[in-house]
């Protein structure tokens, strides 16, 4: 077996068994902020896969994206049966939204791709993978336009 495959195997064991480290990260992470530019990423093996390499220009920054439902506020114009709906849907992933509030926060990259790192009761936590535009000439605004491959999934 290869390095990566013993990566990813750890990984997967710290999440299903719930390890000290595992909870300790997330603890750590609840005391950031939302977007959270990294050094390195936290699971190498899946980060290589999705195009990350170590060099001048490639950035990692952590997400954390709300889980559940976002609340809908109260009708205004009364409570009429249209609009007398409790819970509404974004229409998009978490995984994509995650994707778009690091593309608002680093204007100057673009997003090349992510994926799910953690998550508890409140938070599910992703990592995004962004790149100077010199690396990327021509392209602009990947996230907003489903062009990455979160995108491409809720599309038919």
């Amino acid at each position: 077996m290869g390095m990566y495959k013993y990566i990813k195997e750890t990984f997967e064991k710290e999440y299903h068994e719930r390890s000290p480290i595992y909870r300790k990260r997330i603890t750590e992470w609840r005391k950031l902020g939302t977007v959270v530019r990294i050094e390195k990423p936290t699971n190498l093996a899946r980060a290589r896969t999705l195009g990350y390499k170590a060099k001048e220009g490639i950035v990692m920054a952590r997400v954390a994206v709300g889980r559940g439902s976002r609340k809908r506020p109260h009708p205004r114009g009364g409570r009429k049966p249209a609009k007398n709906v409790a819970y509404l849907s974004p229409g998009k992933s978490l995984r994509r939204q995650a994707e778009e509030k690091a593309s608002r926060t680093f204007r100057n990259l673009e997003v090349v791709n992510s994926y799910w790192v953690a998550q508890d009761g409140m938070k599910k936590y992703f990592e995004v993978i962004l790149a100077d535009r010199k690396l990327l000439p021509g392209v602009k605004g990947r996230a907003f336009r489903g062009l990455t491959s979160a995108g491409k999934k809720g599309r038919s």
